[in-house]
């Protein structure tokens, strides 16, 4: 019963409805709650979301028993992470992403979806995805991971990572989430 007042007091007079809400119910859903975050927290079984600091620690990774690092923020000033940094104890993927709302981030959310789920179906291991915050970019591939290979809705999935960490997906991102949660459904409905 409370989800279903939580899913209605997502409509809004702005276009959104339970199923589908409007950016600006998603904007309001993301502000709810704390507004800190560690460097990184797990938001899924053997999934951690972190930032720049926690990837460029080798250590610290290694501490984790990290297997796998995608890094949302490849080649961009601070995140340098390469198969030569990693060296050939984590397995390494880079996507080279902008975290401006014009950048075009959905072409990323099949290839690095299924890069996390191969890397969660190896057994004993871990994956770290960052950017240099770990609020927006990794976010967003993680989000849509949650939609794409566990079947959550878009809200399902900001809740689900919201109870371990603050996330902030760009006001693009967000609108690419939304037209892939409608693609996920009406393909999941047809």
């Amino acid at each position: 019963m409370a989800e279903a007042e939580a899913d209605k007091d997502l409509e809004s007079s702005n276009g959104g409805t339970a199923e589908f809400p409007s950016l600006e119910d998603l904007e309001e859903l993301l502000e709810q709650g704390p507004t800190e975050c560690n460097h990184v927290d797990e938001v899924w079984p053997n999934l951690f979301l972190g930032d720049l600091v926690t990837a460029h620690d080798k250590f610290l990774l290694w501490k984790m028993g990290i297997t796998h690092v995608l890094n949302a923020a490849h080649g961009t000033m601070f995140c340098q992470g390469s198969d030569d940094f990693y060296g050939t104890t984590i397995d390494y993927n880079g996507v080279p992403a902008s975290d401006l709302p014009d950048f075009d981030m959905s072409k990323y959310f099949f290839p690095a979806a299924e890069y996390i789920q191969k890397a969660l179906s190896t057994p004993e291991a871990k994956i770290l995805v960052h950017c240099a915050m770990g609020i927006s970019r990794s976010a967003t591939l993680v989000l849509a991971y949650l939609m794409i290979h566990h079947h959550l809705s878009l809200v399902e999935a900001i809740k689900t990572v919201k109870e371990h960490r603050w996330i902030s997906p760009n006001p693009g991102f967000l609108k690419q989430l939304q037209n892939l949660d409608i693609q996920l459904r009406q393909t999941k409905n047809s």
